[in-house]
């Protein structure tokens, strides 16, 4: 599996000293510098901070990870979107920062002789995907097939190009990209087909996914799918289907995953705890919680060890349908069979649904419970106990060491989130 995202243990001087260049604008020049002081390592490094440091917006920093609790994407058309993506990024930001990428990329081979690997042609090449700037990128990628030869573009190269693509939203820019690999005589893989069929799916354009994944099943391909292929398609029916606000669209959905599902266990694949997360997940959500036990009764027969989120698909359910008790026996289950540790995720809706139901003093428990377990509740959730107690006469329920504990972890948080938030307040002069 290929890493868009690369981890570097510690910065060196050199990279230090280029990104502070790059933010005050000053010409690129390193003190007292070695021979040649550029690897593979801090070439890539230097690449990789700036879209951190220039493409996002002050109000993106320091935001979530990931892409677990965001609505599915949909299709962009930068030409067609300019004022819309003034709010999101500074377009003088990004095209100051596309600049002194290239510029960069350019001075580590003049100045220093450098050669560059496939590595830091990847990560250039990311940078400028995530800059939107696709006919520069284009031109670069021959420019560099032609100069490197076949190993420096390669199917990795492009793999993690569609992949930065679908994140942008820029899905049929990906699956352009996807068959412009025979123009690189590169051939696709299974992490390749993956790729697009995922970015095919955060947008909603099944049809060609599934197109894709039939492409990938007929006899002798030679990249047949794998379980993470079905699984991809499994997820995406599932939380696609909670998008819709039609009934029948969410039968029709969950349908064709259950249908996947069967077809992957008809084929011979071993279905992993994701692919039974995502359908328990979809099942609960949708309030068909026969098939989601069903589905928990499979996974344990088959060996498959279900985890934190398997529970807390059940948990969130029975909270929803004020099956309280039922969700705390989910709960206690999970900690004796030891398949994982209730953190907030899991205490949160048991407690709202406590508060909701009029049993303050449980409410107060599972709250002692949860810090006493480490973890920190939500602001919204501590005062909706603090509240409940109060107007239930039961105000000094918590006690004041656990209130401080509780107040500290929530402050430590937020100071946490305060200092990456203003790192891009200013505007770089240009």
């Amino acid at each position: 599996m290929i890493a868009s995202k690369a981890t570097y243990p510690q910065r060196s001087s050199v990279v230090k000293q280029v990104l502070a260049a790059m933010i005050q604008n000053r010409p690129l020049e390193l003190d007292a510098s070695p021979n040649q002081p550029w690897t593979t390592d801090s070439v890539s490094d230097v690449l990789h901070s700036i879209p951190r440091l220039f493409f996002h917006s002050p109000r993106s920093i320091g935001r979530q990870k990931g892409f677990r609790h965001r609505s599915h994407l949909k299709q962009r058309n930068p030409h067609q979107e300019p004022d819309k993506f003034r709010r999101f990024r500074d377009t003088q930001k990004v095209e100051f920062g596309v600049e002194k990428a290239m510029e960069f990329y350019c001075w580590v081979e003049t100045q220093f002789g450098f050669s560059h690997t496939e590595i830091t042609c990847r990560e250039m090449a990311c940078v400028l995907a995530r800059g939107n700037r696709l006919k520069v990128l284009w031109d670069f990628l021959h420019e560099m097939a032609r100069k490197g030869g076949n190993g420096v573009v390669t199917t990795a190269t492009i793999t993690c190009l569609m992949k930065v693509l679908g994140e942008e939203g820029l899905v049929n820019q990906a699956l352009a990209a996807f068959y412009r690999m025979k123009q690189f005589h590169c051939k696709p893989d299974v992490y390749a087909y993956n790729t697009i069929i995922n970015a095919l799916c955060r947008v909603g354009n099944f049809r060609k996914a599934r197109f894709l994944l039939e492409q990938m099943e007929l006899p002798g391909f030679r990249c047949p799918p794998d379980t993470f292929t079905y699984t991809i398609l499994i997820g995406s029916y599932c939380k696609y289907s909670l998008q819709t606000g039609c009934r029948k669209a969410i039968r029709r959905r969950l349908w064709e995953a259950n249908h996947l599902f069967r077809i992957m266990l008809f084929k011979g694949f071993v279905p992993d705890v994701v692919t039974y997360n995502c359908l328990i997940d979809g099942c609960c959500k949708t309030y068909r919680i026969e098939r989601a036990l069903e589905l928990f009764d499979d996974m344990n027969k088959r060996g498959c060890v279900p985890n934190r989120v398997t529970y807390n698909s059940f948990i969130r359910y029975y909270s929803a349908v004020n099956e309280i008790d039922k969700a705390v026996h989910m709960l206690r289950k999970m900690k004796v069979m030891n398949h994982g540790m209730p953190t907030t995720s899991s205490y949160t809706p048991i407690i709202h649904a406590l508060c909701e139901t009029g049993r303050i003093l449980e409410a107060g428990d599972f709250l002692a419970e949860l810090v006493d377990g480490g973890s920190v509740p939500r602001e919204y959730t501590y005062k909706l106990v603090c509240d409940s107690l109060r107007s239930a006469g039961e105000a000094d329920l918590l006690g004041d060491e656990l209130r401080g504990r509780i107040e500290t972890g929530i402050e430590n948080r937020y100071k946490q989130l305060m200092k990456v938030k203003p790192i891009m307040m200013h505007r770089i002069p240009l």
